[in-house]
């Protein structure tokens, strides 16, 4: 079967999240034909799973200006900008109607498989950049389908993709044996049957960003309800406590993330969780009653958990692309021009510079990465990044390289970026002893010696926000 020309090809995009809707959009203002894969049964399916959590972005952030124009003429309007939406309500009242409006250029339950040039595996030189690309599509039904594309926009996230327990990156030994104890989720306390999972029970949370926040906060809220006495949470952090680690406080410019990391700080002071530093899961062991022991790289064992919640970050699934040259950076993951923009070890999120099409570029012309999977591993994504990103992409895919070199991005600064928020207490934000250097709360290490106690807290880091 002979492809059709590039030049009358549509620009695939994978995903129909945030970022891919506005990537479609974008493409549409640029007179671009596009076509969305969504591997899920709606858009924003991935959205969707976390539906119980609100963002720490308000309404006017998370809104891409060009879908807004798209909507428009629906009567579509915005909800108040100055409010922050849950995952469900950014689903429900900002992606499907977007979707709505594309049509049939949104195909759901289309999983991509793979991504290659026309007659080319990635081995091949001969006249490539000429030759269209090629998406193989799995269908929720089973049927298998190929569609050709002039570029493919990949915003598929990192959100199937969880990392491990495992402190060196693999899942510790025993993870997936575990799995009925295990989720890489935030838990939706709310709903009747996972609540009574958690009430009552020890519940292990592995992880130091955004969501690990939110699990203690809601932990700790569970504690405190009539039906959750009891609940406990084990706070497992691979480095030491500093005054960085609870993210920006008073001087974080999304107050709505500060009070995020004052919660979970309320929740170790509060005595509804205890911290347990410097600890590198490296096996997860059943106990005679079949809860859960943690083991460190130590050697430290802690008390058995009833449940754990490993919340370690996200990586991209790059299986698909296998067959495409790109260029990624060893460490994240994400382009390599990217890379040192959004170094972790580097940058907090207000200090990711303004990047589009050139830095998401590959070696293999007419491939993007963009959205949260464009950063790899790297946790410090917003939304409003993203959408600079697609407008940036659509632009250079349409020739317009003068558009798509005007890139302009401006972050909210301090603290950690990736996740979303909790702060249903409007004064949160003005809690005592939120600031950024704020004294680290009391740890509690169970069967810790007072030589790892203090090798611990010679690995805490130093600096953080109060340095920079």
């Amino acid at each position: 079967m002979n492809a059709p020309a590039t030049t009358e090809l549509p620009v695939v995009v994978i995903g129909a999240g945030p970022a891919g809707l506005a990537a479609t959009a974008h493409l549409i203002d640029q007179g671009i034909e596009p076509l969305v894969l969504e591997a899920g049964p709606t858009a924003g399916a991935a959205v969707r799973e976390w539906s119980h959590v609100r963002l720490f972005s308000t309404w006017g952030e998370v809104v891409d200006p060009a879908a807004e124009k798209l909507l428009a003429p629906t009567g579509w309007t915005r909800p108040d900008s100055a409010t922050y939406p849950f995952g469900g309500d950014w689903a429900d009242l900002y992606l499907q109607p977007l979707a709505d409006v594309l049509g049939d250029r949104v195909r759901t339950g289309a999983r991509v498989t793979g991504v290659s040039r026309t007659g080319r595996d990635r081995i091949v030189d001969a006249d490539r950049e000429a030759q269209p690309f090629v998406v193989h599509i799995a269908h929720a039904g089973g049927r298998e389908e190929r569609l050709f594309a002039r570029a493919v926009i990949d915003a598929s996230g990192t959100w199937a993709t969880p990392s491990p327990a495992g402190g060196s990156g693999l899942p510790a030994l025993g993870e997936e044996a575990a799995a009925g104890r295990v989720t890489y989720r935030v838990p939706d306390l709310k709903d009747p049957a996972v609540r009574a999972r958690y009430a009552g029970k020890r519940t292990a949370v592995i992880g130091s960003g955004a969501s690990a926040f939110t699990a203690l906060a809601y932990l700790a809220d569970l504690a405190k309800s009539d039906d959750g006495a009891g609940t406990k949470g084990v706070w497992i952090l691979r480095r030491g406590i500093s005054g960085s680690t609870f993210g920006g406080g008073e001087a974080d410019q999304l107050p709505a993330r500060s009070a995020l990391g004052l919660a979970a700080k309320a929740a170790v002071d509060e005595g509804h969780a205890d911290a347990v530093t410097g600890f590198r899961t490296a096996a997860i062991e059943r106990a005679h009653d079949g809860r859960l022991i943690l083991v460190g790289e130590d050697g430290r064992r802690l008390e058995p958990a009833d449940e754990v919640i490993v919340l370690t970050g996200f990586r991209p699934d790059l299986s698909f692309l296998e067959e495409l040259r790109l260029g990624l950076d060893e460490r994240l993951q994400a382009p390599v021009a990217l890379a040192p923009l959004i170094d972790p070890n580097q940058h907090s999120c207000g200090t990711v510079y303004p990047h589009g099409h050139r830095e998401l570029s590959h070696p293999e012309q007419g491939v993007y990465l963009v959205g949260m999977k464009s950063y790899g591993r790297a946790p410090t994504f917003l939304a409003m990044t993203g959408y600079e990103q697609v407008r940036s992409v659509a632009a250079a895919i349409a020739g317009d390289l003068d558009t798509a070199d005007r890139v302009k991005l401006t972050l909210p600064e301090t603290g950690v970026c990736g996740g979303a928020g909790l702060f249903d207490a409007p004064d949160a934000a003005e809690s005592d002893g939120g600031g950024c250097c704020a004294p680290a709360p009391q740890l509690v290490q169970p069967g810790v010696p007072a030589a790892a106690k203090a090798a611990a807290a010679e690995e805490a880091p130093a600096g953080g926000c109060c340095g920079s």
